[in-house]
């Protein structure tokens, strides 16, 4: 898989100030049960999770399944309600807009969803599904319309001429260029990209994954690119962040926490993830029992019943990110 390097990998912001900031975003789904269907407990997918992205930056989300990760980026973009925080987004807090004032804001932030099969509407031609945006937002009509998503095929790898077919007339890949186009069809300036890749084969992923980099220098596009496969966040991100139980446990710029990781889940982590080099040996460590419920998390430091390092206090303390280097910022209490 040969993938292009981004030129800033170790740089926070791109420096044009920030775009997005989410401070203190919880969401629970609550459990209902009884004859009067009352609420008996809340599945804990996100838990107090704060964090900023700048203009032009591409930030990893990574964690196991069940983490929150895709939880957290729709809540961000309120296709789920969040159950308390703030979202601002150019200054303004998205969380606590109406329906009605919500709609503008649409336009300027997208998502390109994980399944490229099940995320395209099988009745639609691909014209139709890249188009039915700059209806909805009154952007064109018409022959500009259809200007607009030849355009955006092209940019995508695709030809002009793939607008009059349909989803199951293309391969995974091919479809998942679809969901690319049309998360760009409104020009938006940040994308939420859930795991894009993950469903694709091997020699797809990198394709996709230097596309996504190629349109982000081009189009200047702010990104949070939530994956499990710490190997392709690496080559794609600015900065990354690593969720565990609905909780950041550490974030750093990409290469400081690939060369330096600080927290016992991230180096963890990384360990699992495959060295193309035969005659380099690597320790690899291994993680005992699943990730807990979210619905009864453990007390005190939510990764403690699997860390290697976990002592009697860990049970008690809940540890705050605290800053161990220029934007490096971890969550234990046992590393300095």
């Amino acid at each position: 898989m040969s993938l292009s390097t981004p030129t800033a990998n170790a740089v926070t912001t791109e420096g044009n100030g920030e775009l997005l900031k989410v401070r203190n975003l919880r969401k629970y789904f609550p459990i209902r049960g009884g004859i009067f269907s009352r609420v008996v407990a809340n599945v804990k997918a996100v838990e107090d999770v704060s964090f900023e992205i700048g203009r032009g930056e591409v930030v990893g989300l990574v964690g196991e399944s069940g983490s929150g990760k895709t939880t957290a980026g729709r809540a961000i973009l309120r296709l789920i309600e969040p159950t308390s925080g703030e979202i601002l987004f150019e200054g303004t807090d998205i969380a606590k807009l109406p329906k009605s004032q919500l709609r503008e804001y649409r336009k300027e932030m997208q998502i390109i969803f994980q399944d490229p099969f099940a995320s395209l509407n099988p009745r639609m031609t691909v014209g139709d599904i890249i188009g039915e945006a700059l209806q909805i937002h009154n952007l064109a009509r018409g022959k500009a319309r259809e200007e607009r998503v030849a355009d955006l095929l092209e940019k995508t790898g695709l030809a002009a001429g793939h607008m009059r077919r349909y989803p199951h007339e293309f391969s995974g890949g091919q479809r998942q260029r679809i969901g690319i186009a049309r998360a760009l069809a409104v020009d938006p300036q940040f994308i939420v990209a859930d795991e894009p890749v993950s469903a694709l084969d091997v020699s797809i992923q990198a394709q996709v994954v230097n596309l996504l980099q190629d349109l982000k220098e081009e189009l200047g596009l702010t990104l949070l690119f939530i994956a499990h496969d710490l190997g392709v966040v690496e080559y794609i991100s600015n900065r990354v962040i690593v969720m565990y139980l609905g909780k950041i446990m550490e974030v750093a710029p990409a290469k400081e926490l690939y060369a330096n990781p600080v927290h016992p889940y991230t180096e963890a982590l990384l360990s699992a993830v495959p060295i193309p080099d035969p005659t380099l040996d690597r320790e690899r460590i291994i993680l005992e029992g699943d990730i807990p419920s979210p619905i009864n998390p453990p007390s005190g430091c939510v990764f403690r019943t699997r860390c290697p390092i976990a002592i009697e206090d860990c049970r008690h303390i809940d540890p705050p990110l605290e800053e161990v280097g220029p934007g490096h910022l971890k969550a234990c209490i046992r590393r300095p």
